[in-house]
């Protein structure tokens, strides 16, 4: 049977290849490379994200779309160098999927145990074979630190290297922060200051972890609260033509409480 998406996908890849044709190509598109595309790649995901957060279907339809494009892009540039294809590709994360959930696709296999840790156990088994030395090798420094540091310790954490119970994940966030305030309290301290807050947010986003929120996620809603409600405050002002420059700290307090109260609804 003709499998619609199947023609679509063709549809895309032969639109590919025809930007990077060598005659009559997109000049744009044949300058690119592998690193000059990757900062596209990872500003289209955040467009996904953005347009999840906004609950915009519509557009969420359209970012994937990019970021499928961004996929298509760097399998092109692979089938160039006779490296891979976008067959290649999704081949290899079907085999990944499957292999690391026999759970679902063997069963032949009983399911004992967390599954997040049966899912590291399968990717470290799978990295023997490389060059690959220690637990945290694979943890790419080329990423965002929160989504570094989550990795680190998910990775850490699949060998027992964890907190058995979100009780020592929040002593331990209540230690860091009694040390950084220690060291605020040192003059020309900047660089103490700087390691001691980097342990605060490492231990923020470990609780996180141990809660099952996602730090970013978690960090965009608040920055979105935060935006919402100076808004209303800035709205506030303006319906009384008064600047927020000039308005002291405690009417500003005042008008962040009233904001909380009145964005409520909407943030939810």
């Amino acid at each position: 049977m003709n499998n619609p998406a199947n023609n679509k996908v063709k549809e895309l890849l032969d639109i590919m290849a025809q930007l990077r044709d060598r005659k009559n190509g997109c000049p744009w598109d044949l300058e690119q490379d592998f690193a000059s595309i990757a900062p596209y790649t990872i500003e289209e995901a955040y467009e996904v994200a953005d347009a999840i957060e906004r609950k915009n279907l519509h557009a969420l339809k359209d970012e994937l779309g990019d970021l499928l494009f961004q996929v298509v892009f760097h399998a092109q540039l692979a089938k160039e160098q006779q490296a891979f294809e976008f067959a290649d590709i999704v081949a290899s994360i079907c085999d990944k999927l499957t292999r690391r959930h026999p759970h679902v696709f063997d069963e032949s296999f009983i399911g004992k145990g967390n599954l997040s840790k049966q899912w590291e156990a399968h990717k470290q088994a799978e990295q023997k074979g490389s060059d690959l030395k220690g637990v945290l090798d694979g943890v790419s420094k080329n990423q965002p630190a929160m989504n570094q540091a989550c990795k680190l310790q998910k990775k850490a954490a699949s060998v027992g290297f964890d907190w058995p119970d979100v009780e020592g994940v929040l002593a331990k966030l209540d230690e860091e922060v009694d040390e950084l305030k220690a060291e605020i309290g040192v003059a020309n301290n900047s660089q103490r200051i700087e390691e001691e807050l980097g342990d605060v947010l490492f231990s923020c986003i470990n609780l996180a972890r141990h809660l099952n929120v996602n730090p970013e996620w978690s960090l965009r809603l608040a920055n979105q609260r935060f935006s919402n409600r100076f808004s209303h405050i800035e709205e506030r002002l303006k319906e009384s033509d008064k600047n927020i420059e000039n308005c002291s700290l405690s009417t500003l307090d005042a008008l962040w409480d009233e904001a909380k109260v009145a964005t409520k609804k909407a943030e939810t």
